[in-house]
């Protein structure tokens, strides 16, 4: 049984403790009888005493060098709460940046007190900056499914867009707002956007955040003039500031939120553009912030796709239309912040009557949502970025807007739905997408001149001859993973208690499963943490131990973690090429000769698949080859895929009437 006092440490935390992989620590406690008992969890998810870890890494000298951290934030775990810890975590900060005699804003307990203080010696030897982000980022990490955080890259792109604007439109900056700041993603990233002196408001309804946000905030003043002031209170229904005129305002409001104030806010002077009806909280908060901004103000505030279309906030898009005000909507790509499903949006938004940057007839939409990383995983921040700032400098008319980005006369959007989807608008503009038409033609062109080259290589190949003697002699995984030439790692269904998500999220792995590969080979689960899982690395052969999806690739990128059936051989370099071997492996008739029965749904064994018996040196031809293969098979696929989408969007382009013909 574990005693009251004792802190207790999974596998997964002794792994970060010691700075190495889960499965190193599991071979530890094979290896070693002296590794700590198990005090609790279960034969699964062992737990142990953190003291008795410590005093073992340190006599076995594994003990990583970063490790103070690590042995640190545990004890933070055990805490009272949520709440303690993150107070906790703030007294800390405010003590390492000197203000002793601040005073927590309610007690803390003797044992938090006591972390407080070595908090505060390790933050001395470690950097105290960099003791409190890492606090703060396990913290947010532990209670991600309570407390929704804006990413730092989100956070970052909506600070430049509004020091951006706010630039173009010949105005300076020195005040940020923020009513609804969390941990203050959203103003330390302004502070560190802006050139100079700049004081940041913030406001935030839970204490401990505040707390944290106010802690996060001091650190930012280490390097320019910043000063801040954070409040903890409900910002729409008891508004702290209410002369505070910001020269920007930046915000990831609550989402869906009925309960905001709808009775006992009724009459309030703030709702210019109308009363948000009680199912549009979300464009009470945009009001909110346009009566914070001082005239010519700039906010840049996340909001749902559907906040642009609903039908009862026409009324309210209308008004922000026609008084100028809402200048500008991006649609950002599925996975930017929670929810992580959705493709939000960021309104760009100009308090005042004034019109210092562009005539206001009409509105700019920019439909960043189909920018995502290789295979459709994540964000593609940069371009992302790039597209909107770019969009943001043609806002006035002066420059040509890229593709994704449209200039919309106000009396086009004023109609019956009041509708700012950049989609809808962002797709009726074919003709601006004329130089991307042009270029991926091209790229179609260079596909197919790149088969055809293949093409004749791969006819002269000489491939009849038999070597001396008759066939080739070959050998099997299992003999290959007894001869010690490589390990074979088979993949498993996540536990009953493993957290899956169906978004990207921060410190989440891929989940790569059979049936995403019928699909179309791109993960679609996402799984936090992923340290019961078998990883396949870059650079291991994954192969896929079923009939129906039988193949076996070299794995390139990020770790992913495989599901049932499928499986990782990470190979001895000494004595295997992984291209040679995955070549190999993936023969057609080297997966039925190993399948277990003989529908498409068998499985196959993957011990008993054929492997040439070859010495290191003659694999290099084969493995070139086989590269090649690999390289004409997916020139094959992206060709298809090229050509499908290009014919379609060509009789997109004649059947609305876009042939030119000459005089």
């Amino acid at each position: 049984m574990t005693s009251p006092g004792t802190v207790p440490v999974s596998l997964a935390e002794i792994a970060r403790i010691a700075g190495v992989g889960r499965a190193a620590v599991s071979n530890w406690r094979r290896r070693h009888d002296t590794f700590p008992a198990r005090i609790g969890g279960t034969d699964v998810k062992p737990q142990f005493a953190l003291t008795e870890v410590e005093q073992w890494l340190r006599d076995n000298d594994k003990l990583n060098e970063a490790g103070g951290l690590e042995l640190l934030w545990p004890r933070f775990e055990t805490l009272a709460g949520r709440d303690e810890a993150g107070l906790a975590i703030a007294y800390a900060g405010h003590r390492m940046r000197g203000k002793r005699s601040r005073a927590p804003s309610r007690p803390l307990s003797a044992e938090a007190r006591a972390l407080v203080a070595e908090t505060v010696e390790l933050g001395r030897r470690e950097g105290t900056t960099h003791t409190f982000e890492f606090l703060l980022q396990r913290w947010l990490d532990a209670h991600v499914r309570q407390i929704s955080a804006t990413p730092a890259r989100l956070a970052t792109l909506m600070a430049r867009i509004a020091l951006r604007t706010r630039t173009a439109w010949g105005q300076k900056t020195s005040t940020v707002f923020d009513p609804a700041c969390g941990s203050g993603h959203l103003l330390s990233a302004a502070a560190g956007q802006a050139s100079g002196g700049v004081e940041l408001y913030g406001c935030e309804i839970d204490s401990a955040l505040a707390e944290l946000a106010e802690a996060r905030l001091a650190f930012a003043g280490d390097e320019r003039d910043v000063r801040t002031r954070i409040t903890a209170v409900d910002s729409l229904r008891d508004d702290p500031y209410p002369d505070l005129r910001a020269d920007i305002a930046l915000c990831n409001p609550p989402f869906n939120e009925r309960d905001w104030g709808y009775e006992e806010l009724a009459t309030d002077p703030r709702w210019v553009h109308g009363l948000p009806p009680r199912t549009e909280p979300e464009l009470a908060w945009v009001q909110h912030l346009l009566a914070r901004l001082r005239s010519g103000g700039t906010a840049v505030v996340v909001l749902p796709p559907a906040v642009a279309s609903r039908r009862a906030g026409r009324r309210i898009r209308g008004s922000l239309l026609r008084h100028g005000v809402l200048r500008a909507v991006v649609a950002l790509p599925p996975g930017c912040a929670q929810p992580h499903s959705v493709s939000l949006q960021l309104w760009i938004l100009r308090a005042g009557d004034e019109r210092t940057g562009g005539s206001g007839d009409d509105a700019l939409l920019v439909d960043a949502s189909a920018h995502t990383g290789p295979g459709g995983r994540g964000p593609d921040w940069e371009a992302i970025e790039s597209l909107a700032l770019t969009s943001l400098d043609g806002l006035d008319g002066a420059s040509e807007l890229p593709h994704g980005a449209v200039r919309v006369p106000l009396l086009d959007l004023l109609d019956d739905e009041v509708d700012v989807t950049p989609g809808r608008y962002v797709a009726a503009r074919p003709e601006v997408r004329g130089k991307e038409s042009a270029d991926r033609w091209s790229e179609l062109g260079d596909a197919l001149a790149s088969l055809r080259e293949l093409s004749r290589s791969f006819a002269s190949l000489d491939t009849a001859r038999s070597p001396a003697g008759g066939r080739q002699s070959s050998t099997t995984v299992g003999d290959l993973v007894k001869a010690g030439a490589l390990s074979l790692r088979p993949g498993t269904q996540p536990s009953e208690s493993a957290e899956v998500f169906r978004d990207p999220r921060e410190r989440s792995i891929p989940l790569l499963t059979v049936p995403d590969l019928l699909l179309d080979g791109v993960p679609s689960a996402w799984l936090a943490g992923g340290e019961h899982q078998t990883i396949a690395e870059e650079g291991d052969v994954v192969v896929a131990g079923v009939v129906r999806a039988f193949d076996a690739w070299v794995h390139e990128g990020p770790p992913v973690a495989l599901g049932s059936q499928l499986f990782a051989l990470r190979v001895d370099p000494h004595k295997l090429d992984a291209h040679f071997l995955a070549g190999c492996l993936r023969a057609p008739a080297n997966g039925r000769h190993a399948g277990t029965h003989a529908s498409a749904s068998s499985r196959v064994d993957v011990r008993r698949l054929a492997v040439l018996q070859l010495p290191l040196e003659e694999q290099t031809p084969y493995s070139e080859i086989f590269r090649r293969i690999t390289s004409f098979q997916r020139l094959l696929a992206r060709s298809g895929s090229l050509g499908t989408s290009l014919s379609r969007d060509l009789n997109d382009r004649l059947a609305s009437g876009g042939l030119t013909t000459a005089g």
